[in-house]
């Protein structure tokens, strides 16, 4: 994936440097400048490429927010502020994605993972970071059979083994890609992955994968 050029806009020079200290971590992100409010980002923009905006929304002489509705072109934007209550509002303006600070690195790699959907890239280079044992551990993808919902974990079951994470099932199912299909309230599969379909049972290798009745319709469509 080729390198993302990344604009910081905040009037905190720790949040500046936090969100830059985070895209350092992360190989397609390029930050090539830190405004501290709009005026300086336009200028900015008026020379330079941006493909990738992360915005602080309480800011002097113009907030986040009034900027983002007047800029024609919109590059894409994530969000970086204290505040919850702009949420609904800002998906309207090419948001994609809504960080409160105090934004942690986990949650930040999690917004990285949908700008890498959404700018596209090849199955086998999509990865998902997972929290686990203190840290974060990369899956790629690919590699992914099925996810199993264990009551407050998830059981990630992968080509090589399987990983077992402090996370919702409905919170992994949205860093996936949409080819990861919901077969029963505790199954996600990845649609490649399938080798057979047979009433209400899928199989994935030498896995059987429940299908629920009320899903099983929208399962069918996805092949």
């Amino acid at each position: 994936m080729k390198p993302l050029n990344c604009l910081i806009i905040d009037d905190e020079p720790i949040a500046r440097e936090g969100i830059a200290d985070y895209c350092k971590e992360v190989s397609f992100l390029k930050v090539v400048a830190l405004c501290k409010n709009a005026l300086q980002a336009n200028h900015y923009l008026d020379s330079n490429q941006i493909d990738l905006i992360f915005l602080d929304i309480n800011m002097p002489i113009v907030s986040g927010i009034d900027w983002l509705k007047d800029l024609k072109n919109s590059p894409s934007v994530i969000m970086t502020t204290a505040y919850t209550e702009y949420a609904l509002e800002s998906f309207g303006y090419n948001v994609l994605d809504y960080l409160v600070k105090p934004i942690s690195q986990v949650r930040f790699l999690q917004a990285i993972h949908k700008v890498h959907n959404y700018y596209g890239n090849e199955t086998s280079k999509e990865v998902l970071f997972i929290k686990r044992d203190k840290g974060l551990q990369k899956v790629m993808v690919d590699t992914i059979l099925f996810v199993e919902a264990m009551q407050n974990y998830v059981k990630i079951v992968t080509k090589e083994g399987t990983i077992t994470a402090h996370m919702s099932l409905k919170n992994c199912k949205t860093q996936l890609p949409d080819y990861f299909i919901q077969t029963h309230k505790s199954y996600i599969v990845s649609k490649f992955k399938v080798d057979a379909i047979k009433d209400h049972q899928m199989s994935v290798g030498p896995h059987k994968i429940p299908i629920s009745v009320r899903l099983r319709k929208q399962v069918l469509s996805h092949f």
